[in-house]
């Protein structure tokens, strides 16, 4: 089987077929790792996959990333299933912009879905390019950012006060809210990708809270001028699910938003992500 790659505008995000997840060879591997940093999100439809089966595919790029705050399946420590269930209330889960734990000490180099139960309508998953936001950046901001560092934290989402504050109860997935939520994780604005050696600008509304040796205020001034400028339309690809679907994204360079839209139907994603190294 051979690979084919049809790629979105700008180079960002593309489609590959022609090869069968469950069973890679070496030089298919390289191939899929190629075209990860090449378009930064891939996704490969029609491929069925057991529990076994998202494992191994994920194994050939790397070691597994660590997964806090949200308990793991059943006998299947590396696999996160994201849910939303009929009668939930509450948005779903990964509903604002964000980079995968991106508070980690060492984020996550990749995260990979693969799409279980796709409701009829709704449920696309919206990413943005971090590469071409920076490279688009007006000079003098982007020369006033380079050597600056913001402040990461799961606080938002994951400290028992950010549980009860964003519905956490009313999840049907297993949510584990704890005090270690509340520390915080230093990482260049501008950090250079360890592969690529593209420089991409690396903030995200939900985990980024400041910025080093600068106060709150003046800091949230700048961040939310950076956010708006990196989640513009045109350094955002949305994306349509189908199910059996794998999607595999670039979590140095990416950001992605789960949208709503399917309130009265079953959603279901099977996630594991890569272990990544500290930005720089």
């Amino acid at each position: 089987m051979r690979l084919q790659v049809a790629a979105h505008e700008n180079d960002f995000g593309a489609s590959l077929t022609g090869i069968q997840l469950s069973d890679l060879n070496q030089e298919q591997v390289q191939s899929v790792r190629e075209a990860w940093l090449q378009y930064q999100v891939i996704y490969f439809p029609q491929q069925p996959l057991s529990h076994e089966e998202l494992q191994h595919f994920t194994s050939h790029f790397g070691s597994f990333g660590v997964e806090p705050y949200v308990k793991a399946m059943d006998g299947y420590q590396n696999i996160l299933e994201v849910r939303r269930n009929p009668d939930e209330q509450i948005p779903p889960f990964g509903a604002s912009w964000h980079s995968d734990w991106s508070f980690q000490a060492s984020p996550p180099s990749a995260t990979i879905l693969h799409a279980k139960v796709v409701p009829p309508l709704g449920g696309d998953t919206h990413y943005a390019d971090g590469i071409r936001a920076y490279e688009t950046l007006d000079p003098s901001l982007r020369n006033e950012i380079e050597d600056m560092w913001a402040i990461h934290s799961a606080r938002r989402p994951y400290s028992h006060e950010g549980f009860e504050t964003t519905g956490g109860r009313g999840r049907s997935m297993t949510i584990l809210p704890s005090d270690s939520a509340w520390e915080t994780q230093a990482h260049p604005i501008v950090r250079t990708h360890p592969e690529s050696g593209r420089k991409v600008l690396w903030v995200n509304p939900v985990y980024t809270i400041g910025i080093r040796d600068m106060a709150d205020d003046e800091a949230e001034l700048v961040l939310q001028k950076l956010f708006s400028h990196c989640l513009t339309d045109q350094f955002v690809y949305k994306h349509k699910w189908q199910k059996d679907m794998l999607i595999m994204w670039d979590n140095r360079s990416v950001q992605h938003c789960a949208q709503g839209g399917y309130d009265g139907h079953l959603r279901v994603m099977h996630r594991t992500t890569l272990a990544g190294d500290p930005p720089h």
